[in-house]
């Protein structure tokens, strides 16, 4: 029985008509993949990189999300040819790649999602998800059209490089990472500083230049609101864990007393 796989990140950046909302999972948990896959968002972003997330939990979360109508995008916590195989032997097509500062770096992404002669991918596909064990129709011949590549830009290297990493084929997107990308202008947790939004801002435009998409991580709604004026193709707006530390702190907040009981003193005993 022939399968088919669904469309890429790119395919799907290519057809809309307006910029695509997504948030993070690092929950590591398939029902809540599954519960936030529901939400209507555009896209999800499962993540290893800062998440306790190995193959089997997201082998599971991508089962979870599957058959919902969002995209799920994953990084791994390095951009690193090993790594990669076995994500996209489990079936990821929509990759997220963490710290690439240059065009070396890039290149070396795309080569890792490539089979030779185009890259250096290893090749496993009669055992693999990705081709539903050799129940797609030439996917080895195929493949390429089922991946799509991110990657991270979240550095001031990146950052000067990031014309020429919009050069590399078979680079789909960037997404810019202001976190990371503060700390390493010396301006670490100041996501809002001027100096940061002008190096996100600097790198939408080489982007919107280049004609690829490009992304940004803003969970204040003010900042997302900004960058997606500014050019934005698609945006993470918030994460699983975040909602669920919030909204927990909101219940506590609303139905336990601000003022601390005082604790009563009991006597020594000798």
């Amino acid at each position: 029985m022939p399968f088919r796989v669904e469309d890429t990140f790119r395919d799907a950046l290519a057809a809309a008509n307006r910029p695509l909302a997504g948030m993070w999972v690092c929950s590591g948990s398939p029902l809540i993949a599954e519960l936030c896959a529901g939400s209507g968002l555009d896209w999800l972003l499962v993540d290893a990189e800062h998440s306790p997330n190995g193959l089997e939990s997201i082998l599971a979360q991508l089962q979870a999300i599957h058959g919902y109508p969002v995209h799920a995008l994953v990084r791994p916590p390095v951009n690193d040819t090993v790594l990669i195989k076995q994500y996209l032997d489990l079936g990821v097509q929509n990759l997220l790649l963490p710290m690439v500062n240059s065009v070396a770096e890039a290149e070396a992404a795309v080569a890792a999602t490539r089979y030779p002669p185009q890259g250096v991918r290893g090749v496993g596909s009669a055992l693999a998800r990705a081709a539903r064990w050799n129940r797609v129709p030439d996917y080895l011949a195929r493949a390429n059209e089922t991946i799509s590549v991110t990657v991270q830009i979240e550095s001031t290297a990146a950052v000067d490089a990031v014309e020429d990493i919009l050069k590399v084929d078979g680079v789909d997107a960037v997404f810019i990472g202001p976190s990371d990308l503060a700390a390493s202008m010396g301006l670490l947790g100041q996501q809002e500083h001027p100096e940061v939004r002008a190096a996100v801002e600097h790198c939408l435009s080489a982007a919107k230049a280049a004609g690829k998409p490009a992304g940004v991580n803003a969970f204040n709604p003010d900042t997302a609101r900004h960058y997606l004026d500014t050019g934005a193709d698609f945006i993470l707006v918030g994460a699983d864990v975040s909602l669920l530390a919030r909204g927990s702190e909101a219940l506590a907040a609303q139905y336990i007393p601000n003022d601390p009981v005082e604790p009563v003193e009991t006597p020594a005993s000798y």
